[in-house]
C-alpha cells in the first residue's frame, strides 16, 4: 500500500537535478516514486516530531559534487534522514544526496532493495567514486556506526575517523561541507547495549535508552553547515599530511556542534513553559 504523496515533496522532487527516466529511474536505479514515498513520511518527522532547523545551507552547492561530512550519534541514523530531507524541503534548488550504507545493513530483508532505490547506496568506495563523478552530493560519517553507537555519557563526543573520506576527497577534487547534528543525543540516549538484540538482527550494537525501547523520543534536532573546505592532493599522500587535513575537518565539526548547542540550549529555554 503506498501513502498519499505530500504535494511540497512531489514539487520539490519534481526540481531535482536527477535525470529520471519515462519508468521514474536514473542509471543508478534511483527511483522517483519510492523517493516521495520515503520523503512524505520524513518530511513529517522532520517538521512535527523532530522540528528540525537547518542553519548554514547556502555552504551546500547548487550544483557540482561535494562531501557532506558530519558527526554520527543517537543510536539510530536520524542525523541521516534528517539531513536528507534538509536538502529536498529547505535547499534552493533541492538536492538528493547519496548516503554510504554499512555493510551489515545490506543484509536485512527487503532494506537494501530500498536503500538502493532512494540512492543510498553500500559502502564501497567504488560506489563513492560513481556518484561523485557524476557531480552527485555524497553524505558520509566518517565515524560509522562506532558513532551512532556512543553512549550517552559520551554525548557529542567524536570516536575515530576513517581515512578513505580523505584520500577519496582529494583523488576526485572534492569539497568537503562540514556538519553537525545536533538533538540525536537527547532523543535517544542509549544508556547501554543489549548484545544479544544485537546478535540477534545482526547489527552492530543495540541501543538501550532510558525508556528500554529504542525508538527516539521527539526533541527538537538541528542541522549546522560549514563553509566547504578544499585540500590540494591526489590521495597518496602519507598517513600524516592525510591526517593533518583530516584534523582540519574535525576540528571544524566539533565547532560547528558547539554552535549548534549553544543554540539548542536557548531554543529548548524558550520552548518550556513558564
Amino acid at each position: 500500500m503506498r501513502l498519499p504523496v505530500d504535494p511540497e515533496v512531489a514539487e520539490r522532487l519534481a526540481r531535482l537535478d536527477v535525470p529520471f527516466n519515462s519508468y521514474g529511474l536514473d542509471r543508478f536505479g534511483i527511483s522517483r516514486p519510492h523517493l516521495a514515498q520515503f520523503f512524505t513520511v520524513l518530511s513529517w518527522f522532520y517538521r512535527h516530531y523532530f522540528r528540525v532547523r537547518a542553519f548554514g545551507l547556502e555552504h551546500v552547492p547548487a550544483q557540482g559534487r561535494a562531501m557532506l561530512i558530519g558527526n554520527h550519534s543517537g543510536g539510530l541514523p536520524v542525523d541521516a534522514g534528517m539531513l536528507l530531507t534538509s536538502l529536498i524541503l529547505e535547499l534552493e534548488p533541492p538536492r538528493l544526496a547519496h548516503g554510504m550504507v554499512e555493510k551489515f545493513a545490506q543484509t536485512w530483508p527487503f532494506v537494501s532493495t530500498w536503500f538502493s532505490r532512494i540512492g543510498q547506496l553500500p559502502g564501497l568506495p567504488e560506489n563513492a567514486v560513481h556518484m561523485l563523478r557524476a557531480d552527485r552530493l555524497l553524505m558520509v560519517f566518517p565515524e560509522g556506526a562506532r558513532g551512532t553507537g556512543k553512549l550517552y555519557r559520551d554525548r557529542y563526543t567524536l570516536v575515530r575517523f576513517g581515512t578513505g573520506f580523505m584520500r577519496l576527497a582529494m583523488q576526485t577534487r572534492t569539497p568537503i561541507v562540514p556538519f553537525a547534528f545536533v538533538g540525536g543525543e537527547e532523543a535517544l540516549k542509549t544508556l547501554y547495549h543489549n548484545k544479544l538484540m544485537a546478535k540477534l538482527t545482526g547489527a552492530p550494537y543495540w541501543p538501550v535508552p532510558p525508556h528500554i525501547v529504542p525508538v527516539p523520543l521527539p526533541t527538537p534536532c538541528s542541522l549546522h553547515f560549514g563553509a566547504p573546505m578544499t585540500f590540494e592532493g591526489d590521495g597518496d599522500e602519507s598517513d600524516e599530511i592525510i591526517q593533518q587535513h583530516i584534523d582540519a575537518v574535525r576540528a571544524r565539526i566539533l565547532e560547528l556542534i558547539e554552535d549548534g548547542r549553544q543554540l539548542r540550549r536557548e531554543r529548548v529555554a524558550q520552548e518550556v513553559p513558564r
